[in-house]
């Protein structure tokens, strides 16, 4: 921060802007920085460009864009297509809406001091980031910066407006910006459209609020705040006891409170004996079969060791599972005295013989019509998942998929899912490579165990 200060307030940077304001006097004047790159939407950018001059023919003459396009990192044929891409479509639009002295699209794509930038992002009324993939991108912070410290400018000159690709990380922490996807020309267009238009108070206010943020939100905030929920995170630390969980990639150390005793089977076996009514709870997936197996049906030892456990007058023993009732029904159709608890507890049988009971709760499951569309759409973006229609839940399954892209496809999956049945009587939840949707009554049965 105080770096990039520094640059903006020197007299050379001053000086720029100053003489750049001079010459586009009387033009509304649109910056882009971006680097030579397949992923910066630079040719979106002229072509929105080129929209806005069709649809809005009071802007020709008047509204011009400046492209700084930084020197490329490498070479190879997809930065001469990006490289001759823009200079194609910003030399057909300068000769279709160019006139002497006036020119839409200014490309400059040599090699550019941080004083020049400096003034072309402090004497531009708006900034266009047109991304159609990046991570944080700090130029509209850049910007934001240039228009408030520069020299060049009058106090009545601080204002700005950004429009700015949604598939920007820096695009959540810009409130006042205006988003969109930078795809569709059409909506870059208008979005370019209204930046020129905003009132002055407006373009002021959202100056405002992102000058705040920038300002506050350096490289010594974020390095207290990650050293405050570094020591919030390990606060006792010293006083706990830690142990290790998992094996390969899902290894994690956890810390517990001194006063913690671990489970062991010389702590069991002593109060198994002496006890005279248990009620043994096991879940399917993950601790009776291992995960990751192909076959997901039982094995042979399991129904021996569930049988044994059942003849136990004095046990009382149910699998838990979100599978479906018929399935459990077939695996364990050996165990004669064993429970199970299918669909998370909505359906219940005490034993092989007896009738599979629900809750007594009359559920509507109106809200499928809504969901199952949602993970349809994700299904079909998303090579490997599938869907499971369960009698009273949605499952989406992501374990063949993609591990990341999976993953990160679940977590879209889940925000949309709420949004959507938000007024329902449901509860969306994740869960290991899956997203399910239960009515709120699911696993009601559960506590009429103990």
């Amino acid at each position: 921060m105080g770096q990039l200060r520094s640059v903006v307030s020197a007299p050379e940077t001053g000086d720029l802007v100053r003489r750049l304001t001079e010459s586009y006097k009387g033009r509304r004047l649109m910056v882009g920085v971006d680097d030579v790159d397949l992923f910066k939407g630079i040719g979106l950018k002229f072509l929105a460009m080129e929209q806005l001059l069709v649809e809005h023919p009071e802007l020709r003459g008047r509204a011009v864009l400046v492209q700084i396009a930084n020197p490329a990192r490498s070479e190879g044929r997809d930065i001469q297509e990006v490289q001759g891409e823009a200079r194609a479509i910003s030399a057909r639009v300068n000769a279709r809406f160019g006139t002497p002295g006036y020119t839409p699209i200014v490309l400059i794509d040599r090699g550019v001091s941080v004083h020049e930038k400096a003034a072309y992002y402090a004497a531009a009324e708006c900034c266009v980031v047109s991304a159609v993939r990046d991570g944080l991108n700090r130029i509209p912070y850049i910007y934001t910066v240039c228009r408030q410290e520069s020299t060049g400018l009058d106090d009545a000159a601080k204002r700005s407006v950004i429009v700015l690709s949604e598939f920007v990380g820096c695009s959540p922490s810009l409130s006042g910006a205006i988003r969109v996807n930078p795809w569709s020309v059409e909506s870059m267009a208008e979005a370019m459209n209204a930046a020129l238009r905003m009132p002055e108070p407006e373009q002021r206010l959202r100056h405002e609020k992102h000058y705040k943020y920038v300002s506050t939100h350096d490289v010594a905030y974020w390095a207290k705040s990650f050293d405050q929920d570094l020591q919030r995170a390990c606060k006792d630390h010293f006083s706990r006891r830690h142990w290790g969980i998992g094996f390969g990639m899902s290894f994690k150390v956890v810390a517990l409170g001194p006063n913690f005793r671990r489970l062991s089977v010389d702590h069991i076996v002593p109060s198994y004996r002496k006890s005279d009514n248990r009620l043994i709870l096991l879940d399917y997936d993950g601790t009776v079969m291992p995960e990751g197996s192909i076959d997901k049906a039982p094995s042979n030892e399991v129904i021996s060791v569930l049988n044994r456990l059942c003849e136990d007058p004095k046990n009382r023993v149910f699998i838990v599972s979100g599978r479906g009732k018929d399935e459990l029904g077939r695996w364990f159709a050996p165990c004669e005295k064993l429970g199970i608890a299918a669909e998370h507890g909505y359906f219940t049988r005490w034993s092989r013989d007896s009738a599979w009971e629900t809750c007594g709760l009359a559920v509507d499951f109106d809200w499928k019509k809504t969901a199952e569309p949602v993970m349809r759409l994700y299904k079909e973006a998303t090579d490997g998942s599938t869907i499971e229609d369960k009698e009273s839940a949605l499952v989406w399954h992501h374990d063949e998929a993609d591990p990341d892209f999976g993953s990160c496809q679940a977590k879209e999956l889940l925000d949309h899912l709420e949004n959507v049945l938000a007024n329902e009587p449901v509860v969306v939840k994740r869960g290991q490579h899956i997203v399910e949707v239960n009515p709120q009554v699911s696993a009601c049965h559960l506590p009429s165990f103990l």
